[in-house]
């Protein structure tokens, strides 16, 4: 089941009797397990009929204890078990998942691994209860979530402010809701954030950052590509070289992309193609004119190679800023 279809069930108190929830992306685990323990039992009903376990702390026994208990004054019971991946022998839940306590709900996270498909506990789940993976994003479509994610709580996002996060934070969903917190709590209902609310709540310079040098580079702007580079010079620990490397290759990736498509007439499949918002075609048009085909396939190579001496694999003497420094200008000269 995904992760809306699962929500949706638990809101009209369609509820399973085991939920076993795995994977490397704990964000939608937390919020399941958040959601079935503060709504499925009443105030009242939590003091005695709502248990929250840790599994380094646990065996089978004390969670086969747990989860065979009867409910007190109450429908049902929840048992939820955090870091169940430090539990050993956790295949020995089959047996109970295979014949639960329709009273019990029992929450299993698994968290950053997965368990042996091939084995009875992942297929007694999948029949009598609710298996999610919950997996990363692509960094392509965390904007899309971002945006999505105020949409709920009525609010918007300029493009523009959502790529600044994206870039500043990555795809760590809850990192990236702790600092849209920062930015959401002073708005009203109906607004949208705009980079100057980034900039003055999240603390990332809407003139400088990893956005604006993409952009600069992909217009050939010799004095703004400068301004941005100097003043991640003068910010190394907030701006590491290789992060910057690996954010230029995966946008130089795209321009290669746009120079190989064949139709461009829909900048709506081109955007998806690209992986990115259409409201940033515009940009990649004027990126491939100054990038063509083989230009674009060189400046990849040639930043792979800035990639590995920005990781100390190649030698030489030349410190981060120096680095970011020759790369840029042979980019712009190429």
């Amino acid at each position: 089941m995904d992760f809306n279809q699962i929500i949706a069930d638990l809101k009209s108190k369609n509820y399973a009797p085991v939920y076993f929830l795995e994977g490397a992306e704990p964000y939608f685990m937390d919020q399941i397990s958040d959601y079935i323990l503060e709504h499925t039992l009443s105030e009242e009903e939590k003091g005695f009929n709502q248990s929250i376990l840790y599994g380094k702390d646990l065996t089978i026994d004390s969670i086969l204890t747990a989860a065979k208990r009867y409910p007190m004054m109450s429908e049902r019971q929840v048992v939820v078990i955090r870091e169940a991946q430090n539990i050993k022998d956790i295949e020995e839940l089959a047996s109970y998942v295979e014949n639960p306590l329709k009273s019990t709900i029992l929450v299993i996270n698994y968290k950053y691994k997965t368990i042996d498909k091939r084995k009875k506990l992942y297929k007694t789940v999948n029949k009598g209860g609710v298996y999610f993976e919950s997996k990363p994003l692509y960094d392509s479509n965390i904007p899309g979530w971002i945006t999505k994610y105020l949409k709920e709580i009525n609010l918007g996002i300029d493009p523009r402010a959502a790529q600044m996060i994206t870039d500043h934070v990555g795809s760590d969903l809850q990192r990236i809701v702790n600092e849209l917190d920062k930015v959401t709590i002073s708005m009203v209902p109906g607004t949208s954030i705009m980079p100057e609310d980034v900039e003055k709540n999240i603390g990332i310079s809407k003139d400088f950052n990893m956005f604006e040098l993409q952009k600069a580079l992909g217009k050939k702007d010799i004095l703004k590509t400068n301004q941005i580079v100097n003043y991640f010079i003068d910010n190394e620990k907030a701006n590491p070289l290789p992060a910057i490397i690996g954010m230029l290759i995966g946008y130089y990736r795209k321009i290669l992309t746009y120079n190989t498509i064949e139709i461009k007439s829909d900048r709506n499949l081109v955007a998806q193609k690209l992986g990115v918002s259409p409201f940033f075609i515009n940009d990649y048009i004027d990126a491939a004119r100054n990038y063509p085909l083989d230009k674009s396939i060189q400046i990849i190579s040639m930043m792979r190679e800035y990639d590995l001496r920005s990781k100390g694999a190649r030698g030489g003497t030349l410190k981060s800023g120096e680095l970011l420094r020759e790369l840029t200008f042979k980019i712009l000269h190429y």
